[in-house]
């Protein structure tokens, strides 16, 4: 009768979205506006429109200034709207 191996730490993959954009404002406290562009197709109108869309993010430190392409990762809400936290700069 085969023995099976006893079960070690299972490693939980996490399917964190991570988007890519330009800061567009760094006013708040630790807290930055990135804009993120993406490049879609309308299937009413067969017609490809870039579509812009804004999400605060966590800056920790306010590293980050207007015009710097940034990474941002999803995590846990910060707050109401912050539910990003910037990756790479």
């Amino acid at each position: 009768m085969p023995t099976k191996a006893p079960k070690t730490e299972e490693t939980k993959v996490s399917k964190k979205r991570v988007l890519s954009g330009i800061v567009t404002s760094d006013k708040m406290k630790d807290t930055v506006v990135v804009t993120v562009q993406r490049y879609e197709k309308l299937s009413k109108y067969k017609k490809y429109v870039n579509i812009s869309k804004k999400y605060k993010a966590h800056d920790a430190g306010n590293t980050c200034k207007i015009g710097d392409k940034v990474e941002i990762e999803e995590c846990r809400p910060i707050s109401k709207d912050k539910k990003f936290i910037v990756k790479k700069s």
